[in-house]
């Protein structure tokens, strides 16, 4: 039989002594710890003082890592990024293709494969290969520099932009509301909803700062998980041998 720990069993009796002493003396009916007590406090706040909390610690954390589904425009995304405030890396897949994202300060690199690249320039179903699959072999599994004015870097920096898809993603629709304590990853929570969950679901970190952890998207956008929050990582620059510059717009453009 596994002993159990001897403070724990005098913190258990006192706990049921309390217990006792108080349906003894006043009629109720049951008693159990508080379950906040021990954490950052934030539980015993307002849904819209937890958002605010929330936000002003995702904001303020350097890093964090961001994994999980987006649905937007009617397509999905799946994204595993890591992000910080002078750029992030990380895979994003759409309608089954992968391709990697990488950002370091304002330039912007991504990487995929020939067929990835055939499917953008629209005729990879079209019989019409020659140049444009001579192109796409070229851009194979290298990481190719996307030009400021391309169509394709404002399509794809947000994804690499911590504070652009935070601010994004962590507000709720409707009436806030709190919804009870959970636990994410094994880390307790505070769960705080929009109009009841239909505006989104948003699970606050119990422990330490008051992190976001888990977010389910307003009428089934999309659910995302947040972790890593101020775990440092670098952002290495491609060399050139693996790097494709194609000046001012890319041929699939």
């Amino acid at each position: 039989m596994t002993a159990i720990p001897q403070g724990r069993t005098r913190r258990t009796g006192l706990l049921g002594a309390m217990c006792a002493l108080v349906v003894t003396g006043t009629g109720l009916t049951g008693c159990s710890e508080d379950p906040d007590a021990g954490t950052n406090g934030v539980g015993k706040l307002s849904a819209d003082q937890i958002q605010t909390k929330t936000k002003a610690a995702a904001e303020s954390a350097d890093t964090v890592r961001l994994s999980g589904n987006v649905v937007t425009s009617g397509r999905t995304y799946k994204l595993d990024m890591r992000l910080k405030a002078d750029g992030g890396s990380g895979s994003v897949t759409s309608e089954g293709a992968t391709f990697r994202l990488l950002r370091i300060g304002d330039q912007l690199y991504l990487k995929a494969d020939a067929e990835f690249w055939g499917q953008q320039d629209g005729k990879g179903d079209s019989g019409d290969s020659g140049g444009d699959t001579a192109a796409a072999d070229k851009l194979d599994d290298k990481f190719v520099k996307v030009p400021q004015g391309d169509p394709s870097y404002k399509k794809f920096i947000g994804f690499t932009d911590k504070n652009v898809l935070l601010a994004g993603l962590l507000t709720l629709h409707g009436e806030l509301s709190a919804d009870g304590h959970h636990e994410q990853s094994g880390i307790r929570t505070i769960r705080i909803t929009g109009d009841e969950g239909s505006g989104g679901k948003l699970d606050v970190s119990l422990e330490g700062k008051p992190y976001p952890l888990r977010l389910e998207r307003a009428g089934g956008a999309g659910t995302l998980t947040f972790s890593a929050w101020g775990k440092s990582f670098a952002l290495k620059e491609p060399g050139k041998d693996e790097t494709v510059d194609y000046g001012k717009q890319l041929p699939t453009s």
